[in-house]
């Protein structure tokens, strides 16, 4: 048996598909988005592995293409985030 391909073992390819849920999302309070949104997403639809989905956060955290917050619930999109495109 063949291992099937991940497309999001890439963590920049991971990145780029969790942005475009980022921006498919109307923003709430101060340009928040509910990290659910992006995760569910991601793991449900997509079918990436939470290590995956981790991975590809993490890569557009260091890229300066989302602010992950603290707290663990919202992510914002900054400038170079909105400049990305899939």
């Amino acid at each position: 048996m063949m291992k099937q391909d991940r497309p999001y073992s890439d963590p920049e390819k991971a990145a780029r598909r969790i942005m475009n849920h980022a921006r498919a999302f109307e923003l709430i309070q101060d340009g928040r988005i509910y990290i659910e949104k992006i995760n569910r997403p991601m793991i449900d639809e997509d079918k990436a592995t939470p290590a995956e989905y981790w991975a590809g956060l993490q890569y557009a955290k260091d890229q300066g293409w989302l602010e992950y917050h603290e707290s663990g619930t919202f992510v914002r999109i900054l400038q170079a985030g909105n400049d990305t495109t899939a």
